[in-house]
């Protein structure tokens, strides 16, 4: 569906047959398109499954309204398309017919079942607020970041996550996306080297492996740019600190996730021990799950996932108590354009913004599933001052790589 323009918005207000300008004598313009917004509900709701590769399918979602306005979300990576799918049909209820401004109202309505059911319900709500946050940016005519606080910043520096597109996982076959990464202009790179690590006497050969292909990537990109590693939670706490001394040669911007995020215990004294900064947070939900984990000091950087925290106010509230406690955060996020939206809007906003995650090289059309295309410039993504998100889906491409 299209999107609404200004001019057609403030039409809603007006009588029909007396033109734009024309209100009754002793009518209050503005309150007259107060109420004209306040009249706008949720209609309905669309799921759009794309295919991907072996790693995961992208999962968005967009929400319609009576004026005919539609807003777009993303609950990829959930764990379980076809339940989430479910679950946005759940929730899809707890808006169906409401206004455009009831986040906070969804999210206490949601909570109950995201403790139950975990990511895939926690993806289902954070599309829809992120759905919702479009919507009120379009409605009133301004892009998201203004909504939480302004735009502090022009353009969200990205790393690429190559992780999820090399299919060759040795040191020559990361460092070939590395180089790809690097000529399109990105000066940071991450990857998950370890990934697939088994249990037992293997282990010592596969960590070997893993900081090789780190060493090959480092080696590709030269000293200049940044590289980041992530562990996935492969590590116990003796291999975790052992880990992180046998990565301090390679200058790491960070090292993400070492061991699982409980014990807690275990993060704090890797990021006690570890000579590069720390990082982690990617699979926490809400405000009330990063609370003890800034508290405890369990890593350097925070990574909240706009998929997966509870979306774009969650990102915001939890990017305030790390700022409280002196750390930057850097978004999680490596899907589609339509999160990486979601997510760079807040970004903008945030005065401790670090670096936001990119999935890079995954599929060549990645870009033109947005109207206007997805466009990085040497690894930053600019923002518009397009209503909302500034963008919507383009149904064509979807269509055309429907999972």
């Amino acid at each position: 569906m299209p999107r609404m323009t200004r001019r057609a918005l403030l039409s809603l207000s007006v009588p029909a047959g007396t033109g734009p300008l024309a209100y009754a004598r002793g009518s209050d313009p503005s309150r007259d398109r107060e109420g004209a917004v306040a009249r706008v509900k949720i209609t309905g709701l669309e799921t759009f499954r794309v295919k991907v590769n072996r790693r995961g399918n992208w999962l968005l979602v967009r929400l319609q309204t009576s004026a005919g306005l539609t807003g777009l979300g993303e609950a990829s990576h959930g764990g379980d398309d076809a339940l989430t799918i479910r679950l946005l049909g759940q929730f899809f209820e707890l808006v169906r017919g409401r206004g455009l401004f009831e986040v906070e109202r969804l999210r206490g309505a949601a909570e109950p079942q995201v403790a139950r059911q975990g990511r895939r319900a926690a993806v289902a709500l954070s599309a829809l607020e992120q759905c919702l946050w479009d919507l009120q940016g379009q409605i009133l005519g301004v892009p998201c970041h203004e909504l939480f606080g302004g735009r502090l910043r022009s353009s969200i520096r990205n790393y690429a996550n190559i992780n999820r597109s090399v299919e060759d996982r040795t040191p020559a076959g990361f460092a070939a996306m590395a180089e790809r990464a690097a000529r399109d202009g990105f000066d940071a790179v991450k990857l998950a080297p370890f990934d697939g690590m088994p249990r037992g006497a293997a282990v010592e050969s596969f960590t070997r492996t893993g900081i090789e292909c780190a060493a090959a990537v480092r080696r590709a990109i030269g000293e200049k740019r940044d590289l980041l590693i992530d562990a996935h939670s492969h590590f116990d706490l003796e291999r975790g600190l052992e880990l992180a001394r046998r990565m301090e040669p390679l200058n790491l911007f960070w090292l993400e996730e070492v061991t699982p995020a409980r014990p807690i215990e275990n993060l704090v004294a890797i990021n006690r021990a570890a000579k590069m900064p720390t990082a982690d947070g990617e699979s926490i939900y809400g405000v009330k799950g990063f609370l003890p984990y800034i508290n405890a000091g369990a890593v350097d950087i925070v990574m909240p996932d706009v998929k997966y925290c509870g979306g774009m106010l969650e990102l915001k509230k939890i990017a305030a108590l790390a700022e409280a406690a002196g750390m930057p955060v850097s978004p999680h996020g490596p899907a589609s354009p339509v999160g990486n939206f979601a997510a760079a809007h807040v970004c903008a906003s945030l005065p401790n913004f670090l670096i936001l995650e990119y999935g890079y090289g995954e599929v060549p059309w990645r870009a033109e599933l947005t109207d206007p295309p997805e466009r990085l410039v040497n690894g930053r993504l600019e923002l518009s001052d397009r209503p909302g998100l500034g963008v919507t889906l383009n149904d064509r491409v979807a269509r055309q790589y429907a999972a």
